[in-house]
């Protein structure tokens, strides 16, 4: 003859008191009410047929059998737990935290790539210029630049080069002899206020006045598509509009930083879908270096 089900309800409940000694300790995990779970373990003895917890005036314990059986579930529980987590890791967003324009010109036109090929894996992205504490802020991975000289993150993956060239609209071009406007206004961002400095040694020359510095390259991207002067960036973050015409290269090439993008990931073992994320982060940046230079 099959056995009844024991009550599931009451073997969690059991368990908790088991491991606080309290049932007040155990309500409060569960959420409800101190005799609902004097109740659940009341079920549980009738259920089994015997006594499982020896009851005071203040206090509750297990009894011999209580606490044996209490022993014998603990791995069933762990092991429920173990799966819950591994569920939940699953169906959970990745959490990825990056720089804006990086974010916003990078990796999120990307994105429709990796979910075509990984539909059950979201990824949520936020945007910051501060260095992130994974553990603390709660994202699973961040997408920092470390400078030339400096140690990268212990289990980070590298990423690609960080890459400059000047652009500009092409109205800012007009009624102007050779390629590069002269008299224009230079553009940067405040996140990278050095990358004019290292073009112009590049190229030789000296500002005639200090670079418009923005908050983000991307609103400098876009004072450069009103006229308002030539921006520095990388070629990857305007490759849309030097194909659209909206801007275009003063320079055929473009110069290294020194700087390099890290994907900084949690330190210990690495998860399921925030390994599969970062192996295909690495192979599209990889696949951008190793691609010829688009022209528009």
């Amino acid at each position: 003859m099959p056995r009844s089900p024991l009550p599931f309800e009451s073997l969690w409940a059991f368990r908790l008191v088991a491991e606080t000694g309290s049932l007040t300790a155990a309500a409060v995990a569960l959420g409800v009410t101190q005799p609902a779970v004097s109740k659940r373990l009341r079920d549980l003895e009738l259920a089994l047929g015997c006594s499982l917890v020896r009851r005071g005036v203040n206090a509750i314990g297990l009894t011999a059998i209580g606490a044996r059986f209490a022993e014998e579930l603990q791995p069933g529980f762990a092991q429920i737990q173990a799966a819950v987590d591994h569920l939940q890791a699953q169906s959970a967003p990745l959490r990825i935290r990056a720089y804006t324009t990086w974010a916003l010109r990078w990796l999120i036109p990307r994105l429709p790539r990796f979910h075509a090929a990984h539909a059950g894996i979201d990824v949520e992205v936020s945007t910051s210029t501060a260095i992130v504490d994974l553990a603390r802020e709660g994202v699973d991975a961040a997408v920092h630049t470390v400078a030339a000289g400096v140690a990268p993150p212990l289990g980070g993956r590298r990423l690609q080069a960080v890459v400059i060239s000047p652009f500009a609209a092409p109205s800012l071009l007009k009624g102007m002899p050779g390629r590069w406007p002269s008299s224009a206004r230079l553009l940067g961002s405040k996140v990278r206020p050095g990358d004019w400095d290292l073009w112009l040694r590049h190229a030789g020359s000296s500002p005639t006045q200090p670079p418009l510095l923005f908050e983000s390259t991307t609103l400098a991207i876009q004072a450069a598509m009103e006229g308002l002067g030539v921006v520095i960036c990388s070629p990857s973050f305007v490759r849309d509009e030097m194909r659209t015409g909206k801007l275009v290269a003063l320079s055929d090439v473009s110069i290294p930083t020194g700087d390099l993008y890290w994907l900084f990931l949690p330190t210990g073992r690495v998860g399921e879908t925030l390994g599969i994320f970062a192996d295909w982060l690495v192979r599209e940046a990889q696949a951008e270096s190793q691609a010829p230079d688009q022209k528009p």
